[in-house]
């Protein structure tokens, strides 16, 4: 088995602040990155931003700003992630970095060199929200269903075009020969259908005079890279392709999370670019569901867009992690409520792992006693299986099922009635049950394991300050 392991999410634009949507995605890839470094391997974990492209052209004019100035303070607020929510990725690329940019033009010439781009006229209906074009089929009402309130634009231009249509079969045989490739099985299953139906070759490229903002196309200085024909790349260049061929090869291919909105490029897109180029294919997606708020579509103009800076400087950053991870499903859509977050915080949080951290620790500091630690760092079985399988909330499940077992033992021995050595005797079990949670939530909720095992050395101390505070509820 190899001791290196590679995972990447998706780039998110830079028109806008992260939101909790976002949150999501970053903090699961983030468990798998902890939890893979858990089991002894080298990791590189990647995020970064999507840069390129009209609907960011778009709103840099529209704030009479340069679009380099533009992303520049956007990339500043996405990197700003890895503090508030204790992220641990490694890299963190830019599509307008300069070596992603020589890189993309590299791939551009393998895949034109191999007979895969070509120039032709066309006349498209294009969404600029999602910077992609739309069949009629794909229309509700004659606009976009993920971008209703915006017009679609018609184009009738030369443009450069990728052969899609000639990576249907291939893809087909892939999927056949990778059945576990596109997880959960329903996508798996919706990607299949959607290429088995036919595969239309896509435009990459758009004409600079009317949309300057892109990765300039190699000997063509009329055109720029479509953005998402240069974003994709990303997932390859952040591991020095095409110069630093060694740590290409030693990581890649590797493990991709992303939204079911990004399904198609993913799965079907960037695969058959990687088959055109003649490089490995990924090994594995993973996509995730969307988070709406109180039952709507996250959005401005709704003004029900949830910063996580705010929920992290208010709840804490592990409390935010929490609900994500064992309250979100993992897959299917789901509902984000404040007042669920301050239901689940009290009850799983304040009046689960933090009140038992807080009893136990207070008893085990009146028994006086040294509470050798074993170890407890044992990679449990059950756990892997979980987060293997993208069930994050399951795996809480689990793991909280031990806070509970150490509650219930309390309960039944009652070690506040003791002294002496009958008490040492009825908190060594519970006391090991902490040990053991806090191995357990590192790749969870890593700042609140470090407390716990700070708080649970060979001397328990009760003095620290409580994990959770108790909030007023609504």
């Amino acid at each position: 088995m190899s001791k290196k392991f590679y995972i990447t999410t998706t780039l998110p634009y830079v028109n806008a602040e992260p939101h909790i949507g976002f949150a999501l995605e970053i903090v699961q890839a983030d468990v798998i990155a902890r939890w893979q470094r858990r089991l002894g391997k080298e990791v590189v974990f990647n995020f970064g931003t999507d840069e390129h492209g009209q609907k960011i052209y778009q709103k840099a004019i529209e704030g009479k700003k340069d679009p380099k100035k533009y992303c520049d303070g956007y990339a500043a607020k996405f990197d700003d992630l890895k503090k508030a929510l204790n992220l641990s990725y490694t890299n963190f690329i830019r599509t307008t970095d300069d070596h992603h940019v020589k890189a993309a033009q590299e791939f551009w010439r393998i895949c034109k060199e191999n007979g895969d781009i070509y120039k032709k006229n066309y006349r498209i209906k294009y969404c600029v929200g999602c910077e992609l074009e739309k069949t009629d089929s794909e229309l509700a009402e004659g606009k976009c269903p993920l971008h209703p309130n915006q017009n679609l634009e018609t184009r009738d231009e030369e443009n450069y075009f990728f052969r899609f249509s000639k990576y249907q079969n291939p893809l087909l045989e892939f999927y056949k020969d990778n059945p576990d490739f596109v997880k959960p099985e329903g996508k798996y299953s919706e990607i299949k259908a959607f290429v088995t139906s036919g595969l239309e070759d896509f435009s990459v490229s758009r004409l600079k005079s009317k949309m300057p903002w892109g990765i300039a196309v190699p000997d063509d200085p009329e055109h720029v890279m479509y953005v998402w024909f240069d974003a994709l790349i990303n997932y390859i260049s952040t591991l020095g392709w095409p110069e630093d061929e060694k740590n290409f090869r030693d990581f890649w291919p590797g493990l991709q999370v992303a939204g079911k909105d990004n399904l198609r490029q993913q799965s079907a897109m960037w695969q058959a670019m990687l088959m055109s180029a003649g490089l490995p294919n990924s090994t594995q997606i993973f996509i995730h569901g969307f988070m709406t708020v109180d039952g709507q579509k996250i959005s401005k103009s709704l003004g029900n867009v949830i910063s996580p800076f705010e929920m992290v400087e208010k709840y804490g950053t592990d409390a935010l992690r929490y609900y994500l991870l064992s309250k979100i499903h993992p897959w299917e859509d789901s509902d984000f409520t404040r007042d669920k977050f301050n239901e689940i915080y009290n009850a799983d949080l304040a009046n689960g792992l933090g009140n038992l951290v807080a009893r136990v620790a207070k008893l085990a500091e009146k028994a006086g006693s040294t509470f050798e630690i074993t170890d407890s760092k044992i990679t449990h079985k059950d756990l892997t299986e979980k987060i293997d399988s993208f069930r994050f909330d399951e795996a809480l499940k689990i793991i909280w099922g031990k806070i509970s077992k150490a509650d219930q033992l309390i309960d039944k021995r009652q070690p506040w009635t003791l002294e002496g050595e009958p008490l040492v005797r009825a908190l060594k079990e519970p006391v090991e049950i902490i040990r053991e949670v806090a191995a357990d939530i590192e790749a969870f909720l890593p700042e609140t394991a470090e407390k716990i095992n700070k708080q649970f050395g060979n001397k328990i101390i009760s003095t620290a300050p409580a994990l959770f505070p108790r909030i007023q509820e609504g």
